[in-house]
């Protein structure tokens, strides 16, 4: 008899959890395997001369808890506006894991003042291979919210794409892209 109770006991906390609305948070999640050794690809992650090499043309990088982790795609925009400026790392599993808070482009200035978070994993496949996970959470709803997550689904692609690229062919040349920003600053001083 205590047997049957305790298992409709537990059927019934089974279903009030499965029906009480509790929708999984939302998530960009992405994954790439690159052409290089774990501490090659560590090292992208978690160096300057690693970021600048596939994700941006220039950044702030210590890796340590608290540490910074300030990404720079507009390094000649004024402090608050480079990219992912004041992001920090929030965890730091050397050579498996890290993570730091994240910010909207600057053009979504709402969603822009609250943080997301991301979580970047390294699982080496073989001795010139490495799985990079990325998992992106942290989203609210509705408005801008939508529109930083639409945006991050796809420039995450891009990011993860690149680094494959930096492995297969070589580090970013940032040099067309760096003109392009001087002339649409130059533009914007008009």
């Amino acid at each position: 008899m205590n047997i049957a109770r305790n298992a409709a006991a537990g059927l019934l906390a089974t279903v009030s959890l499965l029906g009480s609305g509790h929708a999984a948070e939302r998530s960009i999640d992405k994954q790439i395997e690159v052409a290089a050794s774990l501490d090659q690809a560590w090292d992208a992650w978690t160096t300057r001369e690693g970021i600048t090499s596939f994700f941006a043309p220039d950044a702030r990088v210590e890796p340590r808890v608290g540490g910074a982790f300030q990404i720079y795609m507009d390094p000649l925009a004024v402090p608050g506006l480079k990219g992912a400026d004041e992001m920090r790392f929030m965890a730091v599993q050397p050579k498996r894991m890290i993570s730091f808070d994240w910010n909207a482009p600057p053009h979504l200035a709402e969603a822009r003042k609250q943080r997301t978070f991301v979580v970047v994993r390294f699982e080496p496949l073989g001795e010139k291979l490495t799985r990079v996970t990325l998992h992106h959470t942290g989203w609210g709803d509705g408005g801008e919210w939508d529109a930083t997550f639409a945006y991050f689904d796809r420039a995450w692609g891009f990011v993860l794409g690149n680094m494959q690229k930096r492995f297969d062919t070589g580090p970013m040349d940032w040099t067309a892209w760096m003109e392009q920003l001087r002339k649409a600053h130059a533009d914007e001083k008009k």
